[in-house]
């Protein structure tokens, strides 16, 4: 019976008021990144609208290890990505001003595409290794002063709550930048709003941010990234969900 009562909460009320908010977002976004300052209009108003979203869909999360960051260093953060709630998660309650690296698809998204580019995200064309070296030269000069990068490594959702094998392009490009690399595990989303549904269950999601890995002195070995990447964000997950997908095989480009 209450989840009958959600269903009727869920689209008769709280989707409408997502999409009106999502909508009012990326305006404000995209003319303050335009018009003011992007990393600040590109951050605040995506920062609340993902902390309103999680409230109207009755969704909590949790975050611990935040003392493992400083707020004044640059990072690039790694996560797993369990469904659509990781990004509300992350924007919404990481607390630290960041960037995306998106793949290049998604600046087609009506409205939502136009505010990321506007607000300086960084959009990549992995099958275009000119278009990863322009990557590079954008993010440079981005990540300073504090600016972080977010990457899911898997490239797109898991089917089963279990995770995708990691692409290595993404601990490519963060090798690259040098920076101190941050695992962060994310659970919960998948038992949210999986991949395969539009039918949210409310609940809890935990973010677990372990300790930074720092560059060596001649930088990170990539092979050597992903894997500890992979094996410290497994550390966290539920028992359930540890092992590789059985939906996905990954590809190692």
């Amino acid at each position: 019976m209450l989840i009958f009562l959600y269903r009727i909460y869920q689209w008769l009320i709280a989707a409408p008021l997502f999409i009106i908010a999502t909508f009012i977002t990326a305006i404000v976004t995209s003319l303050g990144s335009i018009f003011l300052n992007g990393h600040f209009w590109g951050y605040w108003p995506p920062h609340y609208w993902s902390r309103f979203t999680c409230w109207i869909f009755l969704i909590r999360v949790k975050v611990t290890g935040r003392e493992n960051i400083d707020k004044k260093t640059s990072y690039i953060f790694v996560a797993n990505h369990q469904g659509a709630f990781d990004i509300f998660a992350i924007y919404g309650f990481l607390n630290h001003n960041f960037k995306w690296l998106m793949k290049k698809s998604l600046e087609k998204i009506f409205m939502v595409g136009a505010a990321c580019r506007n607000a300086h995200h960084i959009f990549v064309d992995e099958s275009n290794m000119g278009a990863i070296k322009q990557t590079i030269r954008q993010a440079e000069e981005t990540l300073k002063d504090g600016m972080s990068l977010v990457i899911f490594p898997e490239g797109s959702r898991t089917w089963d709550g279990k995770m995708i094998p990691f692409k290595r392009g993404a601990f490519m490009l963060a090798s690259e930048f040098n920076l101190p690399v941050v695992p962060l595990t994310i659970e919960g989303c998948f038992d949210r709003l999986p991949r395969y549904t539009y039918n949210i269950t409310p609940g809890t999601i935990t973010i677990r941010i372990h300790e930074p890995i720092l560059p060596g002195p001649k930088g990170f070995n990539t092979k050597v990234l992903l894997a500890q990447c992979h094996e410290i964000i497994e550390s966290g997950l539920e028992e359930k969900h540890k092992g590789q997908s059985a939906g996905e095989t990954g590809t190692k480009g």
